[in-house]
């Protein structure tokens, strides 16, 4: 879930923030532990998660938002294509953590 937190934050602030820079890739998208720091560190990521992600679809619903504009600061991105990486990114990482809450027991069929 920390590593679908990071890019997932990286893509909003690159759309949003001419200033923002990114972590280095691919290192920087990913937990600096395997293990969570702490027992209240899942809460926290998937509390940031659903933040984030309600601030993505806010820019994409404002009408201010021209969707297919390039991003000034970018190199030909749009907001557009930035919300669709978003979506692919945590798809691809959602099915995942369902399989393997599946595998693992956790979760009923």
């Amino acid at each position: 879930l920390e590593h679908l937190r990071i890019a997932q934050w990286d893509i909003l602030e690159f759309s949003r923030k001419p200033d923002h820079v990114s972590p280095s890739f691919p290192d920087g998208y990913w937990p600096e532990t395997d293990a969570p720091p702490d027992g209240s560190a899942w809460d926290r990521s998937v509390e940031s998660f659903l933040a984030d992600l309600d601030a993505m679809q806010a820019l994409v619903m404002d009408r201010a938002t021209d969707l297919f504009a390039q991003i000034p600061w970018g190199d030909g991105q749009t907001v557009l294509r930035e919300a669709l990486v978003l979506a692919d990114h945590n798809s691809y990482h959602l099915g995942q953590l369902i399989l393997i809450g599946k595998v693992l027991g956790a979760l009923e069929s």
